[in-house]
């Protein structure tokens, strides 16, 4: 059809007179049934007549604008021109429909936010009160401290405090002075109870109106009703100092870590207070995981942004992100980098009692440190430069080249891919090392065995707490591995997942699903979790790799698995110039973007190898964690880089 046909056929656009038809027929057709209803209800005719004389005058009016009798729906064809119209007129009442809904809502939404807004007005009006209670009588047992400018300082300094994670049963009678956040509170009849929280470890603060402080018999020193409402009314989050006597309650208190001792609250101070309206409830926060998040596919930003009140009272992980601050005050969070911070102690640890040296490499680079293009460029005072994508040059460049023969650094790293995965991150911190080969490089191979156990043995001696607070949550089963690490090669590894039934070949590469399949095999066949597979195909490896010397098919390179999953994936490195190059070629990369590199073997290189391991892949995969975000502090992946 033409364009000009087309035009021909098509319906004209409605008039004012139209809408006026089809709102005529409307009520037409609204006057037919409210008459048909009071005939089929044997009402007399006296009762409907009026009806049907103003329907008859509509209809007249309908002809008198329409230039036909009116038809009810139904008993002819409708034109085109009124399906058209009455479309329309349908389609204007949707929209109508539609913002007075949204109108509606944003009334909701308002009238919530006003409510709130009172709620809170009305909440620190009353801590007003209570505070100018306080300053009046009774500031020195109760209210709002002033604010820490480091204006003075006692004479015992930080000893004056007790650590809530120190409180035994074998300090009752004690006083003690505790800082902590208030997790929850709650007024029983003349009476307050107030848990209070510092890092893994929580304390109940109990206090009584009219019971005597341990600071004298002083009338003072009686706890007034004003306090018990002061303690009820601070907002849970707030930064609390009590003072008070430790006693050893007759029941162990439940939900508190310290739960053989309580505490005789004597004063009760707010050194900093939160807002009231928190964007999620530490308790909700704190929630065990009740079905465990796939560690497989792609990564739903979306489908992770619930909030507490669409969860049954569990936080998306979203919304814990956007909100890190809070979401690290868990017991969970809190463990989670306690052994974090640990993983890298004890590489440090270990490294160092192996004669490595810690160096620090730099971050701003010319071009890809390995010749790839996932880098973030940026320009360098006119200049084009990247991100350090690995610190490969330069720990070679250190160990090989430089004579320390032994380097390692904890650093950031950047990525510049943009996978939106459950173990991928754009920015994470790598724990690399370097180090000169004698002979051949099983000797890296032996130096990282030990050194993940000796990490792995240390983490179980040195966090036992942070890992069960870890398991409370999310829970866990230990990692299972052999004090001598197991080693497979490649070549092996695909036989195990063929006599599976899971085709692979030799030389193709391993796919993250085969990764997994294999590490469930291994766990089977030899009662561990974590193992070092070697002899990768050439083909799949980075161009620096060395060659085997048996099969050019293959290459001196290794990765080492928890749980499925790899963690570190190392070589020996090509240290002969003319070698590298020739490598490069076969991978189509061009040489001046590597020069220096290359450059750098020409003056002599000793023979070396080394891995990069991910902190945050580790950590995750040790505690069985489904998302490395849960492992990373501040994650930043292709869709947050915030805050």
């Amino acid at each position: 059809m033409s364009a000009e046909s087309a035009d021909a056929t098509a319906a004209p656009a409605p008039t004012d007179n139209d809408a006026a038809i089809v709102g005529l027929s409307n009520q037409i057709a609204a006057l037919g049934i409210s008459i048909s209803e009071a005939k089929a209800a044997k009402q007399p005719k006296e009762e409907w007549d009026p009806l049907l004389q103003q329907m008859l005058a509509l209809k007249v009016q309908y002809k008198s604008i329409s230039g036909v009798d009116y038809q009810a729906p139904n008993t002819t064809n409708t034109t085109k021109k009124e399906k058209v119209i009455q479309e329309d007129v349908a389609s204007e009442k949707n929209l109508e429909k539609r913002a007075k809904k949204a109108a509606e809502k944003a009334a909701k939404e308002e009238k919530k936010r006003q409510q709130r807004e009172e709620r809170e007005r009305r909440e620190r009006e009353k801590l007003d009160k209570l505070k100018d209670a306080a300053d009046a009588n009774w500031s020195h047992v109760f209210g709002d401290a002033p604010m820490i400018q480091s204006k003075f300082k006692s004479e015992e300094g930080s000893n004056r405090w007790t650590k809530i994670g120190n409180l035994c049963k074998e300090m009752e009678g004690t006083q003690v002075l505790v800082r902590g956040f208030l997790h929850t509170s709650r007024g029983v009849g003349k009476g307050a109870f107030v848990l209070l929280r510092s890092s893994l470890f929580t304390v109940q603060c109990v206090a009584f109106e009219g019971r005597k402080g341990s600071e004298g018999d002083d009338e003072k020193s009686e706890i007034p009703p004003a306090m018990i409402k002061y303690m009820t009314g601070v907002p849970s989050e707030s930064i609390v100092d009590v003072y008070g006597t430790v006693t050893v309650p007759q029941n162990p208190v439940e939900g508190a870590t310290q739960s053989q001792v309580e505490i005789q609250v004597s004063t009760f101070h707010c050194v900093h207070k939160a807002t009231a309206a928190m964007p999620f409830q530490m308790e909700d926060a704190c929630r065990p995981d009740l079905v465990r998040e796939t560690d497989v596919g792609a990564y739903d930003h979306e489908a992770n942004q619930t909030s507490s009140n669409e969860s049954g009272g569990r936080v998306g992980q979203e919304t814990r992100l956007d909100h890190r601050w809070i979401d690290l005050r868990t017991p969970a969070n809190q463990s989670i980098f306690r052994i974090q911070s640990m993983v890298c102690t004890l590489f440090r640890e270990y490294l160092l009692s192996q004669n490595f040296i810690e160096i620090h490499t730099p971050k701003l680079l010319s071009g890809a440190s390995e010749g790839g293009a996932d880098v973030f460029t940026l320009d360098y005072f006119g200049k084009s430069a990247c991100l350090s994508m690995s610190p490969q040059l330069h720990k070679q460049m250190a160990a090989a080249c430089g004579g320390f023969e032994r380097v390692f650094e904890i650093g950031p790293v950047f990525r510049a891919e943009n996978s939106n995965t459950r173990r991928h991150l754009c920015e994470f911190t790598g724990l690399d090392l370097e180090m000169a080969i004698s002979e051949h490089y099983d000797e890296v191979l032996d130096v990282l065995g030990d050194l993940f156990v000796y990490i792995f043995d240390g983490l179980r001696e040195k966090c036992a707490t942070e890992l069960e607070r870890v398991r409370e949550q999310h829970g866990f089963d230990d990692l299972l591995y052999l004090k001598k690490t197991l080693k497979i090669d490649y070549a092996t590894g695909c036989k195990l997942l063929r006599e599976a039934g899971i085709e692979q070949g030799d030389l193709d590469d391993l796919s993250t699903e085969n990764e997994k399949k294999l590490g469930d095999i291994v766990k089977e066949k030899y009662n561990t979790e974590f193992f070092i597979m070697d002899k990768y195909p050439l083909s799949v490896r980075p161009f620096y790799t060395m060659p085997d010397p048996n099969n050019p098919q293959i290459s001196n390179s290794y990765d080492v698995f928890i749980r499925g999953q790899e963690i570190l994936s190392g070589a020996q490195r090509i240290h002969e110039p003319e070698l590298l190059e020739e490598r490069a070629r076969a991978w189509g990369i061009d040489l001046a973007t590597i020069a220096s590199y290359v450059d750098s073997f020409r003056n002599g290189a000793l023979p070396h190898g080394g891995g990069g391991i991910g902190l945050e892949r580790v950590v995750m995969l040790y505690l069985g964690l489904p998302n490395i975000r849960k492992s990373s502090m501040f994650p930043r992946d292709p869709r947050r880089i915030s805050p």
